[in-house]
């Protein structure tokens, strides 16, 4: 055999051991996209998608003990389920991509959540600051999008009756912020409707939760077990808001912010 024969067998071999290098090397990227690292377990977008399906059943069951913990009168089991559900929806906004201020406004519910179980009169104000501060965060998530004026209308005289109504049995020290808390609230929960149904309702459940709420303040007779109705009207709320606002501001519907953007189809929170 010559050495020109020799050369050309050597670098057929030579080839075909990089043929099958690559051919091996050529599997590890496919693996990455489908989420797999390089020993093929999970990668980082797999991690996300379990934690993505795994974090709102355990919200789910977070608000359920809660909501047992408050049947059973069990003041140390709310006060143990209560401070995790916003933070459990909060992580499950940002491992499916959320705009920061719907995570801010999970948190900023948490701190009120949590300043609310305290039976103190300055807990309570701070509270209440800190869940007006994640209804700024709601109303600039919302934008400009479309509302109708007739349901607006409906806001606007639901909220005034309630805070005449309430105003004289509320402590006196607590009718104006009360009043400019429900203001607040009102209208996030009005252009929470401008997102699609599932923010719409979102918006509406805390209205009424916070409302419940205003009425227990002022003293007016409450249903059996009041805050099992708060924290499951409470607790529907953000949850509809949160998902309301992750699917119009997916890719395929980003968040409206403008005028021309498409239409769509009191106050003493849970203590």
């Amino acid at each position: 055999m010559s050495r020109a024969d020799r050369a050309g067998r050597v670098g057929e071999t030579d080839r075909a051991g990089r043929v099958g290098e690559t051919g091996r090397v050529g599997r590890v990227p496919a693996a990455r996209e489908a989420g797999g690292g390089r020993d093929g377990r999970p990668g980082r977008g797999g991690r996300r998608e379990r934690l993505a399906r795994l974090l709102p059943p355990l919200f789910a069951a977070a608000l359920t003990a809660d909501l047992l913990a408050l049947l059973a009168g069990s003041g140390t089991g709310h006060a143990v389920a209560k401070p995790l559900l916003m933070p459990l929806l909060a992580a499950y906004a940002a491992v499916r991509g959320a705009p920061r201020a719907l995570v801010a406004a999970l948190i900023l519910g948490w701190g009120g959540d949590v300043f609310l179980l305290l039976d103190a009169e300055w807990a309570f104000l701070v509270g209440m600051g800190s869940f007006a501060a994640g209804h700024v965060c709601y109303l600039l998530l919302f934008g400009r999008a479309r509302t109708s004026p007739l349901l607006g209308a409906g806001y606007g005289l639901a909220l005034a009756a309630v805070v005449v109504l309430l105003w004289p049995d509320l402590p006196a020290d607590l009718r104006v912020p009360v009043a400019g808390y429900s203001l607040l609230l009102t209208a996030m929960a009005y252009r929470a409707s401008g997102l699609g149904a599932a923010a719409g309702a979102g918006g509406a459940l805390f209205l009424l939760s916070d409302t419940l709420i205003a009425t227990g303040v002022a003293g007016w007779p409450q249903a059996p077990v009041p805050d099992f109705w708060i924290m499951l009207t409470y607790g529907a709320a953000q949850y509809l808001l949160a998902t309301g606002v992750l699917t119009a501001s997916s890719p395929a519907r980003p968040l409206p912010t403008g005028p021309a953007a498409a239409p769509s189809r009191g106050a003493h929170p849970r203590s």
